[in-house]
């Protein structure tokens, strides 16, 4: 996080450096108003591209570690639980749990692609089985919870949690906007995990309400597979995000493939999720065994 943290130093700088005293503390009139971090640290946020909504994460965050630690540091990005107004680790959680290292996660269009990647050796695989046939869906979904039998790979089900439920599937997956309308507790008493997507800081504090069983952090690289509502984030932001989240297994998700893959394993997520490197792929068992390879050497795995 070196650029934001220069970004914010100079914007504090030029626009604070009245308040700030020798060592780079802030003085005590300070803290009866919500500018001189706040203000700082969300307009160096804007300026390199965050959100609005994740830009205002981070204002305040800094603000509140500002208060706590007696000091603004702009060497410092803000990763402590409390200024997220987040509970401490460790603590428990509401879903049940999962292993911290879910290691390579297949996202796979159907069952016969789940069977196929689950004899390969893959740890984690994930049906995501478009249609609006809701008899085709749930044949897809039986078909998948049957193709992983007799194999040590984890199935999440991405969206059709009721289809999860009747099935008996490891897990289930949901994009945040489906997080309020999905029976949530229907899963939790099935004994179903659940991961949940995020696409940024506003979004991953969302999602730790849940409390789920992992949280999936994206777009890291462009991707053409889904419409994006935010940039790709980039493993900069995937480092602070992951050390934020550390309590959580965490899957890393979008764009990524062989080429990328070790860049985005030194952040210290436990699980890297694939699409078109291993779909798009002539030989996927050789690349599914070359990705995990990468994954286990990782420091931490």
């Amino acid at each position: 996080m070196n650029t934001l943290n220069a970004q914010a130093q100079a914007i504090y700088s030029h626009h604070q450096a009245s308040l700030a005293l020798p060592g780079g503390s802030v003085d005590e009139a300070s803290f009866n108003s919500k500018e001189p971090v706040y203000l700082a640290a969300k307009q160096a946020c804007l300026l390199l591209g965050f959100i609005d909504a994740d830009a205002e994460c981070v204002a305040n965050a800094w603000q509140a570690m500002s208060e706590r630690t007696g000091k603004f540091d702009p060497a410092v990005w803000p990763d402590h639980p409390a200024d997220f107004g987040m509970a401490g680790w460790p603590r428990t959680h509401a879903f049940a749990s999962c292993p911290k290292q879910l290691g390579l996660y297949a996202v796979l269009p159907d069952a016969a692609w789940v069977g196929r990647m689950a004899r390969a050796g893959v740890p984690t695989v994930q049906l995501r089985f478009k249609s609006d046939d809701s008899r085709a869906i749930e044949r897809e979904v039986r078909a998948a919870v049957e193709a992983v039998n007799g194999t040590e790979s984890l199935l999440f089900i991405n969206d059709h949690w009721q289809a999860a439920v009747t099935a008996g599937a490891y897990g289930v997956h949901l994009g945040q906007e489906d997080m309020e309308v999905a029976d949530l507790a229907a899963i939790r008493a099935a004994g179903l995990r659940l991961g949940l997507s995020s696409h940024g800081y506003a979004e991953m504090l969302r999602a730790d309400r849940f409390s789920p069983s992992y949280i999936a952090m994206g777009a890291v690289y462009p991707t053409t597979l889904k419409r994006m509502a935010t940039a790709p984030q980039g493993t900069g932001r995937l480092h602070a995000y992951a050390r934020l989240m550390r309590d959580y297994p965490l899957v890393a998700i979008g764009g990524i493939d062989e080429a990328r893959m070790p860049e985005v394993l030194t952040s210290g997520v436990g699980s890297v999720a694939v699409v078109r490197a291993l779909v798009s792929s002539a030989a996927p068992e050789e690349v599914a065994i070359r990705l995990q390879t990468m994954i286990a050497a990782a420091p931490g795995h």
